[in-house]
């Protein structure tokens, strides 16, 4: 009995792997196809979309640098001025 049904277990993983193998085809049909080029056409999208906010995060940074520089130079201004109007105002 143990033997049969083990024999039988056999048969029943033949059948059903030999059943996966003859449904998978080696060739993507049409849809499959179809559904690979639009993956694709939508990733290569998704890159270029990356590669364009990257620059512009790039662009943002060098502008804020340069805002920043040349607040720091009108820094130095003003307090140049305000040490000259000092200066000024203990002469009179």
């Amino acid at each position: 009995m143990k033997d049969l049904l083990s024999k039988l277990k056999l048969i029943l993983a033949g059948i059903v792997f030999a059943g996966l193998i003859a449904s998978c085809s080696s060739h993507p049909d049409e849809e499959q196809i179809k559904m690979l080029e639009e993956t694709k056409t939508a990733a290569l999208a998704a890159e270029q979309t990356l590669a364009n906010k990257k620059q512009e995060a790039s662009d943002l940074e060098a502008k804020c640098e340069a805002k920043k520089a040349e607040l720091a130079k009108v820094k130095k201004e003003k307090e140049l001025v305000l040490q000259k109007l000092e200066a000024k105002k203990s002469q009179n």
